[in-house]
This record gives C-alpha cells, structure tokens and sequence, in this order.
C-alpha cells in the first residue's frame, strides 16, 4: 500500500518539473536566440517478487515471468533542441546577425569562451564588437602581408573602431585618359585660346590639384593639334605658382612661390612658370603634339613618337608630394560633329580605372557580409576589411550546458572547442545582416504539452487519494 503512495509522489514531482520547464520556455518565447527545453521521463527501480523461470521438460511445467513492481518514475533528461533554428525578425540594424545553419558565435566575458546564437551586437566605448550581456564576440584579424583575407588564428577581440581604422590613407593620382571628339571645323580651336579642359589629380598626401589643359589646331595641318598646360590650380582654385600676401594697408601683392616648373611630354619635357606683380602665371610651351588620322578620324599619335598614346605629366617640388601621371589620349577621336568639340580628362587607367588616387577618406560606416567579414566605409568610397567573426560549431549541441543570457559552455559531451573556430560558410552556413534569430518555442506545441502534463499532475495526485482511501479502510477494520 505504501508503495502506490510513494509512486504518486515521484509522479507529482517529475510532472513538476515537466511544468517548470514548460514556463520556462513559454517565459523566454520573445526572448532572441532562446532555445526551447524538454523533459523525458523514465520508470526507475523495480521490486522483484518472483523471479523468471524457464520450462522445465522433466516434470512438463511451463516457464513463468518475473513478478516486479516499479516504484515510481524520474526525470531521465532535459534536453535543450539547441539544433532547432528559431524564427527571424527584420530589424535593419547592421549589428544584428542571425547565422543561418548550425554553428554558434563565440563570446568571451574576460575569462571563458562562450558559445550563443543570439546575434544582437553592438560596439563599446572602445570600438570592440560585444553583446548586451558585456561578452566581446570573437573573431580573426586582417592578415598584415594580405589586407584582403583574415588569418584564421586563435580567436580573439574584434576592435572595428579602432584609431587606425577611423580613416583610409590617400592614394596619389598615377592614371588619366583623355575622351571625347575633336571637330576640325571648330572655330574656336583656331584661335589663341583654343579649347580648354581641366585634369583633377590627387597628390601622395590627398590634397587635390587641377591642370588647366589646352587644346588648338596646329597652323600645318587640320589633323594636328597641339596640347598645353596653361596652369595647375589647387582645392581652392588658387595657381600653385602663386602666393597671394595681403599687406597691412589692405592691398594684395602676388610673388612666385616654390613650385616653380612641372614635367610633361612624352620625354618628360619640363617647363616654368613666371609670375608677374599681378600674379599672372604665364607658361612660356609650344605644347605637345596631338595627331588624328586625316583618313579615318581616328587616333594616331600623341608627342614626337609615332604611335605614342600618352604623355608624362608631374609638378616639381623640393620635396615632392607629387607623383608621374600618365596621360593616355588613344580614346579621342576626330569625327564631324557640327563644328563643335567636346572632351573631358578622367581620372583613372582607360582600361580599368585603376590609379585614379583618392583623398584621405573617414569612416562612414560598417557592414558584414554572409562570411562574417566586418568592413568599414568610408567618404572617399574606398572600403577596408576589419576583421572577421568567426564561429564554433560542436559534434553534439545539445549537450552544451546553458548558462543564462542566451549563452552556452562546453561540456564532457558536447564536443570541445579548438580555440580558432571556423569560417561560417565551410559548412554551408551563412551570415544574414539586419536580421535577428527569435525563439524557438513552438507555443502550439508548449500548451499541448500543458494539458498533458496537467492531466498527468492530476492522475497521480488520484493516486495518493485512492492509496489513502485503501488505509482508511485497513484502520477501520478494527471498529
């Protein structure tokens, strides 16, 4: 009798459990990156009152089965469906990741790696990429003899504001190319003046420059053109062979600065500059010859060399912030347009654009792609990769130990961590930005599970009412 009592009380507990796990679950259903718990049961030790007997061929008696009686159930597990992706919520906010597959991000509080797949993060007073917990979410650096890939090393700290990182340096201005079309019934390119274009370029310091250009036909032949610099200016509009003083009176006198003289033809011819008590900058050059074929209107040749495409163009400076420029005119072309001209000077190789030297650009912005690569934007549209978040994945999720704040530790059965993680996408995963990763809870799910365990409560506690029914009447058999 005092068996079945005892049987309905390991019933009540274990259903207990089953009901604290379930509020648990229920609790955390909007909470990001939470993953739902359950319980198994199972019976436990047995009473065995007679055990099995085989049949027995001499004296013909058949074999009987042992007579036992449990004593009860416990609690076999409470698993956590670690491997179970919740929902996604769009939020926009670039720091926001969801890891689309099985691995985890690591987390470090100052002591231990810890392992969570709640990916809403932010940076700290220091630049470092952390959680809200306080964990520093862990990565790779930028390998320093590739700034375009990470060394998969031991994971460590992931500073994205970094001073160094705060800006890009300049890159000098080392390709240009000329475009456009030259119509040789252009009026304007008879005269004196010609046809002017402007050449921007950026020195080794970012500061940038612009080369006043001109364009006129050549007195010999309407195929033949001559191309000059008449004087290059700064950010400001002002000629860098001038320096403008304004004296105590308020009048303004003008005198010739350092920069005196540049190169540029296809031998690196170099010219001066004189400046007047006006500041007037006359350059005293013929200019370089630009040649179309009369036959075709197609380029032919720029300078003294047949077959020549560009010219050389550099400003002379002690010391020189400045860098060659290669000026390539095999774009242009010399074809009828109704008498009008028209052409530009771009920055950049004719091929691919490279060299066209960009200033000193400050961060704007960081992004994260699908690899978990962090990259910085900045103002000068250049980009910079910071670093890299790597992830863990484990032979058996399921057996890490959670910690709370959405984290999880390493445990004897889970699978240990090698202290470099992976990269996310070697095993198909990804990294989606703007997007956090919910719960897991399945609330259907969860109430079923209420009603049953409610109901299972309910039958042991009938149990314990009915054994104590049965002694009340063992006691009054003495009355």
């Amino acid at each position: 009798m005092m068996r079945s009592l005892y049987s309905g009380v390991s019933g009540l507990k274990v259903h207990q459990t089953k009901m604290d796990v379930i509020g648990n679950n229920i609790s955390n259903v909007n909470t990001v990156g939470f993953k739902a718990s359950q319980v198994n049961f199972s019976d436990i030790l047995y009473q065995t009152s007679s055990n099995a007997s085989g049949p027995n061929a001499n004296t013909g008696k058949a074999g009987t089965n042992a007579k036992q009686i449990g004593l009860g159930s416990s609690v076999a597990e409470i698993t956590t469906t670690v491997a179970v992706s919740g929902g996604s919520q769009r939020t926009d906010n670039a720091l926001d990741i969801m890891i689309e597959g099985d691995q985890f991000f690591i987390v470090n509080n100052g002591v231990n790696n810890y392992f969570t797949r709640a990916g809403a993060f932010k940076v700290d007073a220091a630049g470092v990429l952390c959680n809200s917990s306080g964990c520093k979410v862990m990565g790779w650096q930028v390998d320093p003899n590739d700034a375009s890939q990470c060394v998969a090393d031991t994971v460590s700290e992931l500073r994205v504001m970094a001073p160094d990182t705060q800006f890009v340096e300049p890159e000098p201005t080392r390709n240009e190319y000329m475009s456009g079309n030259i119509d040789y019934k252009d009026t304007q390119l008879t005269t004196e003046t010609g046809k002017t274009t402007t050449m921007s370029f950026y020195d080794n310091l970012g500061q940038s420059y612009m080369a006043v250009m001109k364009i006129v036909q050549s007195a010999d032949a309407t195929n033949a053109y001559k191309v000059s610099i008449t004087d290059i200016l700064d950010a400001k509009g002002q000629s860098i062979f001038v320096n403008r003083k304004e004296e105590d009176d308020g009048s303004i006198t003008y005198e010739a600065s350092q920069i005196t003289s540049f190169i540029f033809g296809a031998e690196g011819d170099e010219y001066s500059a004189d400046v007047d008590e006006d500041g007037n900058v006359n350059i005293a050059m013929e200019g370089v010859d630009l040649i179309f074929n009369a036959s075709t209107g197609k380029f032919s040749q720029v300078g003294a060399d047949e077959g020549g495409k560009s010219l050389h163009f550099m400003v002379q400076a002690d010391p020189s912030p400045f860098t060659m420029i290669d000026v390539d005119f095999s774009a242009m072309t010399m074809y009828a347009s109704s008498g009008s001209s028209s052409f530009t000077c771009n920055r950049g190789a004719l091929e691919d654009g490279s060299g066209a030297g960009k200033p000193k650009g400050n961060m704007t912005g960081i992004s994260v792609d699908t690899s978990g690569r962090i990259y910085g934007s900045y103002d000068n549209g250049d980009t910079k990769l910071l670093c890299q978040i790597a992830v863990a994945s484990f032979a058996n999720p399921a057996g890490l130990e959670a910690v709370g704040n959405n984290m999880f530790a390493t445990t004897m059965n889970s699978g240990d961590f090698n202290g470099i993680g992976e990269d996310v996408s070697v095993s198909g995963g990804k990294m989606n930005t703007g997007v956090l990763e919910m719960s897991n809870v399945d609330l259907s799910s969860e109430f079923t599970q209420m009603i049953t365990t409610q109901r299972g409560f309910q039958a042991n506690s009938r149990i314990i009412t009915v054994s104590d029914t049965l002694l009340e009447e063992l006691i009054n058999l003495k009355r």
